[in-house]
């Protein structure tokens, strides 16, 4: 009998391991959009911070990102369970942002004039050059700074995953939560240290004394980093971008009864097509959902653009 009682228990903890496995993957699906977008701003905050204090920032911006998702995994718990019906108000918020925030960048070219950002870095420039700058001062405004970011992006990752969760048991939403918490710190932060140290590792290379083919495969390692560090940080801004249109699109999407079932029922009816069809299906529902997303992200940009101008009207 009491083989038998381990043997239940077992099988139950089994399941409930299963089950936070894969609810953790699929939020991990789900949270992935914000990734590109959060890797592309926090490798883009400690930009002007020196090469030897770069590691450093990444780490104090992490442990400060730790510290947001303390503060959020609970405050995520306790409204899903004083006020679970927040959670769709909330997630829908988080997507609403998602999209506001990704067509702020398609039109900050068109918003803002070249000449106040080709000035912004000039100024920049110049104080990271001087030499009467206070560092600590400047690296602490800059940890700060990366840290008020994390914890906007760390917010959509958090309430994103709750939705995905909604319906589970408490002790899985806890282990699910805590988890993507930990992984996308980890993951996130991670890659961090690896882009903003490319530049360095392909200098280094290119540096070693040629003595062979091993080393001068090594120089050519080290010009691909070189070279290509730039590339991929302009790369990951507008992944970053296009990812949270689709997360932020398919949010509202499958928030908006109406509207879900019409892009389901436009991509079933690609599926009909001979040999593509599954391929179809896919890009079809991928598209849609990001051209929701633009569409939302631009009545967020235009209403609040509006509703800052009528406030400065009245408070002139």
């Amino acid at each position: 009998m009491a083989g038998t009682s381990l043997l239940a228990l077992l099988d139950d903890i089994a399941s409930v391991l299963d089950d936070v496995a894969s609810m953790t993957k699929m939020a991990a699906k789900k949270t992935a959009g914000v990734l590109g977008d959060d890797l592309a701003l926090n490798a883009e905050q400690v930009s002007g911070v020196r090469a030897d204090r770069e590691l450093p920032v990444v780490w104090a911006v992490a442990k400060g990102s730790l510290k947001n998702k303390l503060i959020l995994v609970p405050t995520a718990l306790a409204i899903s369970w004083i006020a679970a019906w927040l959670i769709m108000p909330l997630l829908m918020l988080g997507g609403v942002y998602l999209c506001f925030e990704g067509f702020e960048k398609l039109a900050h070219p068109l918003l803002h004039s070249h000449d106040k950002h080709d000035v912004h870095r000039a100024e920049l420039a110049a104080a990271v050059a001087n030499p009467g700058l206070d560092l600590v001062a400047f690296e602490r405004d800059k940890i700060k700074g990366a840290v008020r970011t994390d914890f906007v992006l760390s917010a959509e990752i958090i309430v994103i995953t709750l939705g995905a969760v909604a319906t589970a048991a408490f002790a899985t939403k806890v282990a699910v939560l805590a988890g993507i918490a930990l992984i996308m710190t980890i993951g996130v932060y991670g890659l961090v240290a690896i882009i903003v140290k490319l530049d360095d590792v392909g200098l280094y290379l290119c540096r070693k004394p040629s003595l062979g083919l091993w080393t001068k495969l090594q120089h050519q390692v080290g010009r691909v980093f070189l070279h290509g560090a730039p590339y991929l940080m302009k790369s990951l801004a507008v992944i970053g971008t296009a990812a949270m249109f689709m997360v932020g699109g398919g949010i509202i999407v499958h928030g908006i009864p109406i509207v879900h079932h019409l892009i389901e029922y436009l991509a079933q009816s690609a599926n009909a097509v001979p040999s593509i069809g599954g391929m179809l299906e896919v890009l079809i529902s991928l598209l849609l959902n990001i051209l929701a997303g633009i569409v939302t992200g631009a009545f967020a940009l235009a209403g609040l653009t509006i509703a800052t101008r009528i406030y400065n009207l009245f408070n002139y």
